[in-house]
C-alpha cells in the first residue's frame, strides 16, 4: 500500500512520498530519455487521477499526446494542444487559471496536468518560459493541482535542464516516486538572457533617456517602410513607448533605448541601471495597480511575439520582438 502525504499550500512536505494529496499547487518535474520512459511517468500519473475522479489534463506536443492516446485509449482525459496552451507564458497562465477555477467551482477536490513546456529543443526561446516555470509556483498556489512537467533529455539543452531543476519544488526521480527537490531555489530562474540575432548589427534607433513621445515618433519613422501588418506596427509602437515609460518611471537612469529591424521583424531593447521588478509575476499576470509596471508589461506579454526580461552586465533589460520569427 503506497504512502500518502498531505501537501498544504505553503509548500511544506515530507522529503519522499509515493502518492500525493494536494490543497495547493504541487509542481513536479520528471526527466526521460525515451518514449517508454515518458509513458512510464505519465500513464500511471493520469490513470491514478482518473481512478480518483480527478479532472486530468494533457497539454503536450503532438507526438507525446499521440503516445498517451494510444496508451490510454478512450479514457476521459482532457486533451489540449500543447502549441495552443503554451503559445505565450501569460496566455498559458490565464488559460490554466480559468480551467482550474472552472473545475474547482464544479467541485473538483484535486486536478492533474501533464504539460510539455516549450524550450529550444522544441524550437522555442527559453528565457520567458524559465520565468513561467518559476512564476507558476505562486500563480497556481491557490488551486489543488498536481502538475507534472516532463522534459526529454534527448532534446532539452543542459542549461534548460538546470533551470528546470531550480524551478520545480518536486521531482519524480523514477516513475511513481515523488520527492522534494533539493535543487529547487525559490524565486526567478537564474537563466541569463540570450541576445537576439538582430543585435549582431548596429541598431536603427538608439536614444538615451528619451520621452515616450520621442520614442513613438522615432519608432514610427523607423518602421514606416517595413512589411509589418497594421497590428504588428501598432504593437511595436505601443511596446516601445510602454517599456521606455516603465524604465523612466521604475528604473534607474540612464535609460537606453535601442531598436533593430530586418524588414519583417522589429526588436526593441530598453536597459536601465536598476534591478527590475521585484515581483516574479510582473508581466505574466494582470494588475490594476496604477503605481505598478505590471499592467503595461502584461499587455506586452499578451500581444508581442516575444518578451524577455532580466539583469545583464550593464543593468536590467527588457527585450520585445514583434513580427517574423524569433
Amino acid at each position: 500500500m503506497s504512502d500518502e502525504v498531505h501537501v498544504p499550500s505553503d509548500g511544506s512536505r515530507e522529503a519522499r512520498v509515493t502518492s500525493v494529496v494536494v490543497t495547493g499547487f504541487y509542481h513536479e518535474t520528471a526527466f526521460y530519455g525515451s518514449d517508454d520512459d515518458f509513458l512510464a511517468h505519465a500513464v500511471p500519473f493520469l490513470e491514478d487521477g482518473l481512478r480518483a475522479g480527478e479532472p486530468s489534463v494533457v497539454a503536450c506536443t503532438e507526438s507525446n499526446s499521440s503516445l498517451l492516446r494510444a496508451a490510454l485509449g478512450d479514457a476521459a482525459v482532457i486533451y489540449r494542444p500543447g502549441a495552443d496552451q503554451y503559445s505565450r507564458p501569460s496566455d498559458a497562465i490565464s488559460s490554466y487559471r480559468d480551467l482550474f477555477r472552472e473545475h474547482t467551482a464544479d467541485g473538483a477536490q484535486q486536478m492533474r496536468v501533464v504539460g510539455d513546456v516549450p524550450h529550444p529543443g522544441m524550437g522555442a526561446r527559453w528565457d520567458w518560459w524559465a520565468r513561467y516555470e518559476a512564476a507558476v509556483n505562486q500563480a497556481y498556489a491557490e488551486f489543488p493541482v498536481w502538475g507534472l512537467c516532463p522534459y526529454d533529455t534527448r532534446t532539452t539543452p543542459a542549461e534548460v535542464l538546470a533551470d528546470v531543476v531550480r524551478t520545480h519544488p518536486n521531482v519524480a526521480t523514477t516513475p511513481g516516486t515523488h520527492e522534494a527537490n533539493s535543487g529547487y531555489r525559490e524565486g526567478l530562474a537564474a537563466s541569463s538572457q540570450v541576445p537576439d540575432v538582430l543585435e549582431q548589427g548596429a541598431p536603427v534607433v538608439e536614444l538615451v533617456d528619451p520621452s515616450a513621445g520621442a520614442v513613438r515618433e522615432a519608432v514610427g519613422a523607423a518602421i514606416g517602410g517595413m512589411s509589418l501588418s497594421e497590428d504588428d506596427a501598432h504593437d511595436v509602437v505601443y511596446a516601445a513607448s510602454e517599456v521606455v515609460t516603465n524604465g523612466l518611471t521604475h528604473g534607474v537612469a540612464p535609460v537606453r533605448f535601442r531598436l533593430w529591424a530586418d524588414g519583417s521583424r522589429v526588436l526593441v531593447a530598453v536597459t536601465d541601471r536598476g534591478n527590475g521588478p521585484s515581483d516574479p509575476l510582473a508581466g505574466l499576470v494582470p494588475t490594476t495597480e496604477t503605481l505598478s509596471a505590471g499592467l503595461g508589461l502584461w499587455i506586452l506579454h499578451r500581444t508581442c511575439d516575444y518578451v524577455s526580461m532580466g539583469r545583464e552586465g550593464d543593468g536590467f533589460t527588457v527585450r520585445v520582438s514583434v513580427g517574423g520569427q524569433t
